[in-house]
């Protein structure tokens, strides 16, 4: 007949012949790999962020450096397309002021420039303009009893 016993882990480890002293080695051994495991882990967690890091800096560098240098284009831009700049090449090229006299307009007929169009027409009323005279006591009444009127149709109608 078998007995149950109340602990059948320690009944296991008895009949294997575990004993203490192994028991506390393997489960050194256990917590020892355990450890490692996440230690390791940990450690490629730490490398992948730096990593990530580390580029995340460059590219900002290199954004700053872009940055700098459109900066730099626009300004150069700005200066070549100066007034004086263009007149100076303009004389460069053989070009000249235009006098009055030397000025010629060309006349088409039936051509009509394009006007803005406006969104609506301006209206321009003739009669006296309302007056707002009203309180905000006023108004908080009005809008009180908008409310009561409102709340006696939905109670009494319902």
């Amino acid at each position: 007949m078998i007995r149950k016993s109340g602990n059948w882990v320690e009944h296991a480890l008895r009949q294997t012949g575990w004993q203490p002293q192994r028991q506390v080695v393997a489960l050194a051994s256990l917590g020892f790999f355990i450890a490692l495991i996440l230690g390791a882990l940990y450690l490629t967690q730490v490398a992948s962020e730096a990593t990530t890091n580390r580029r995340l800096s460059s590219l900002l560098a290199e954004r700053d450096e872009l940055e700098r240098t459109n900066e730099q284009l626009r300004a150069e831009i700005a200066r070549l397309k100066s007034v004086p700049r263009l007149q100076a090449r303009a004389a460069e090229l053989g070009f000249s002021i235009a006098d009055r006299g030397q000025i010629e307009y060309l006349v088409v007929p039936g051509y009509h420039p394009p006007h803005p169009d406006t969104v609506a027409p301006i209206e321009v009323s003739e009669g006296p303009r309302p007056v707002y005279d009203e309180s905000f006591a006023g108004w908080v009444g009005e809008q009180w009893e908008r409310l009561r009127g409102w709340v006696d149709s939905i109670v009494g109608g319902g």
